[in-house]
């Protein structure tokens, strides 16, 4: 290879990176795009191809260097410039003052004296935590924190994540520079990736942290890369040419030059104001899009934090403000099984009643049974019990020595008999679930069938509970969800429980679900697969029951999120003499089986992407979201810089700061009618 030939090469691969450079932030932080997809593409693929004929040209800042790495076979250690030190706990406001008069009482021994100190309060990211070096502006190495001394390398993963910049710019960049980082999956991110494993077949992730991990703990970073991870920095640590008095000072650096630093970080002076600003995460934590555990509290001054020194492996300067335990232990006294609406088998475990987060468990979910056998718990185990907020208890494994236990009951297997019907149960080959065929005779599959359909996100029939459908099902009132329209005032008035007026009502609700859209009713009709998501993405693009009942798989592949192995199913299902019979039945009782709204490309809003967030003044969440669908536009749960809008009501949470940060355009109410019209 001559040295003209490379110089060109070399000049033509500066002028790709420029440019992409340029389109990466015009598309991702300024929000106005110049370039369709498919030139950006041309530019990014061209690049490629000159790195791989010219390897020498290849560097660690490269576009190319987000998604391009190819797949590693194991992960190299990486040693850290600084330890990565963990945190002491304070549960109470008592154990805050203790830990204020130690540090007192240790700088006291060197002859300081300080009256109040000044702190630096954010959020404990329950995330994984990473150690970013980068050497003269560019990142050369991203690991893990290992034990604290030695990492893993996860360079190439961690470059696939958009919010982790690949390159400081500005005039101060130093020659070495260490961020500390904690990378997180949003929570409305976890529930789609979870949708998405569910409909494919694979087993869902037990929660965001976990995800946040294992992803980054994926061997391709490709498939890194198809996952929405993000990053909260919080911390500078080992460093070459520049420094910082104070630990805000490198906060509001990092977020300068283009780091994401959480925007509820505060300053507080005195503990106090550190003990107002802890009661007040308590408080905010259930409506963030990501989870904390509790709140760190670091002492601001560098030069005290050096004085104080380190305990163990825990610095005196810093302690994590731990919320209220949403974790216990107890005896697993049985795993017992339901039949889920599609015919699934479903374990979950019936424990010695325990205390978790403030309410009294007794039974706890077990997800599936290929969750149950990664676990391994059995009957007569101690096991550990998790509940988040709101979250239903799951059980997260066996507590430490349970396997050892002599005398160990077997392994849980799924029942060979369906716990509601007795019916032999089957697990197709390859599947991930066994299941009871018995599709129209299943009394359990019929009764989380009709729940399904009269549940909120689906016809939202206003007084049919569960006891309620279980009643209607057991008295043989009705035997699916067709059966509802056919029910009377009269009818329902015989049934124990019913008076003339609640039985009026009840029919009411039922005549008034007919108005629900038709991705409601396709979201309703329980076919594997088809969650809310891909209930709207099928009625915008598919446009009504019939085309999609006619549609081949292949077409039907075409709808966003839907790949050939879910189209495939779900053309099967269309097909089957049951769900033909419940779909013709609910077109008679005059259901929505046609999408109103505009298609795709004809609408004001094509391909505008909004996110919803906070209580709009008159407008529910479920009508904004109508209304922007009918316009041709998206509405997506979880913010990035693809978002074009987010319409902002009271009590935004963390999206708002996230799009101001992001650069994504606010709307309150008024501004989405206005873009409506």
């Amino acid at each position: 290879m001559s040295a003209t030939v490379l110089k060109a090469a070399s000049r033509r691969v500066d002028e790709l990176r420029a440019e992409l450079d340029r389109h990466n932030e015009l598309y991702y932080r300024a929000d106005a795009p110049e370039i369709s997809d498919s030139a950006y593409d041309e530019l990014i693929n061209e690049l490629r191809e000159l790195e791989r004929q010219y390897p020498s040209l290849l560097t660690g800042d490269s576009p190319t260097q987000r998604v391009g790495a190819l797949p590693l076979e194991r992960f190299e250690p990486a040693h850290h410039l600084q330890p990565m030190l963990s945190l002491a706990n304070a549960r109470s406001e008592d154990e805050l003052l203790a830990w204020v008069d130690r540090m007192r009482t240790h700088l006291g021994r060197e002859g300081i004296e300080v009256e109040e100190f000044r702190y630096v309060v954010e959020p404990k990211i329950d995330g994984l935590a990473i150690s970013l070096i980068y050497r003269d502006g560019v990142l050369d190495r991203g690991a893990t924190r290992g034990d604290g001394s030695v990492g893993e390398d996860v360079t190439a993963n961690l470059r696939t994540i958009q919010a982790i910049p690949l390159r400081i710019e500005g005039d101060d960049v130093p020659a070495l520079l260490e961020v500390r980082g904690e990378v997180y999956l949003p929570i409305a991110a976890f529930a789609e990736l979870n949708e998405r494993r569910t409909e494919a077949g694979e087993a869902a992730f037990v929660n965001p942290r976990n995800a946040a991990a294992g992803s980054i703990r994926q061997l391709d970073p490709a498939a890194v890369a198809s996952r929405p991870l993000s990053v909260w920095c919080y911390a500078i640590g080992a460093t070459d040419g520049i420094s910082f008095s104070t630990h805000w000072d490198g906060l509001q650096w990092l977020r300068a030059h283009g780091f994401a630093v959480n925007p509820e970080v505060i300053c507080a002076v005195g503990i106090a104001e550190v003990i107002a600003r802890c009661s007040w995460w308590e408080g905010h934590r259930d409506g963030l899009d990501y989870e904390i555990d509790g709140v760190v509290v670091k002492v601001d001054d560098h030069e005290l934090q050096r004085r104080l020194g380190v305990v163990g492996r825990e610095p005196r300067a810093a302690i994590a403000w731990k919320f209220a335990p949403t974790a216990a232990t107890t005896i697993l006294r049985e795993v017992a099984w339901n039949v889920g609406r599609t015919g699934h088998m479903v374990p979950f475990a019936v424990l010695d009643a325990v205390v978790v987060g403030g309410v009294t468990v007794k039974l706890a979910t077990l997800h599936n049974e290929e969750d149950l056998a990664r676990k391994d718990v059995r009957p007569g185990d101690e096991v550990i019990v998790l509940r988040a907020g709101d979250v239903i208890p799951q059980v997260v494994s066996p507590a430490p020595g349970a396997v050892q236990r002599p005398g160990r009951s077997a392994p849980v297997l799924a029942p060979s008999h369906c716990p509601a019907c007795a019916t032999p149960t089957v697990k197709p080959v390859g599947g991930v679930w066994t299941i009871c065929p018995n599709k129209t005779g299943c009394s359990g599959q019929q009764w989380r069938a009709v729940k399904h359909f009269v549940a909120r996100g689906a016809m939202d029939i206003e007084g049919l509970g569960e006891e309620r459908v279980s009643q209607l099902l057991s008295e043989g009132v009705i035997s699916d969800a067709a059966d509802l329209y056919q029910l009377t005032a009269e009818r329902l008035a015989k049934l124990e429980g019913f008076a003339e007026i609640s039985a009026q009502s009840l029919v009411a609700a039922i005549d008034a679900s007919k108005a629900q859209p038709f991705a409601r009713v396709l979201y309703g009709l329980g076919i594997e697969g088809i969650g809310e998501v891909n209930a709207r993405n099928l009625a915008q693009r598919v446009r009504s029951m019939a085309a999609l009942s006619q549609a081949s798989p292949d077409e039907i592949a075409q709808t966003p999120g839907i790949g050939p192995v879910l189209a495939n199913a779900i053309a099967e299902e269309l097909r089957e003499e049951a769900m033909v019979a419940l779909i013709s039945r609910l077109t008679e009782a005059g259901l929505q089986m046609q999408e109103e709204g505009l298609a795709p490309g004809d609408g004001p809003l094509d391909g505008v992407a909004i996110v919803l967030t906070g209580s709009l003044p008159t407008l529910t969440r479920e009508q904004a979201t109508q209304r922007i669908l009918a316009a041709g536009g998206r509405v997506s749960s979880s913010i990035s810089k693809k978002t074009d809008y987010l319409v902002a009501g009271e009590s935004p949470g963390s999206k708002l700061a996230k799009a101001e940060r992001l650069g994504v355009k606010v709307l309150d109410e008024a501004g989405l009618i206005g873009l409506l019209e």
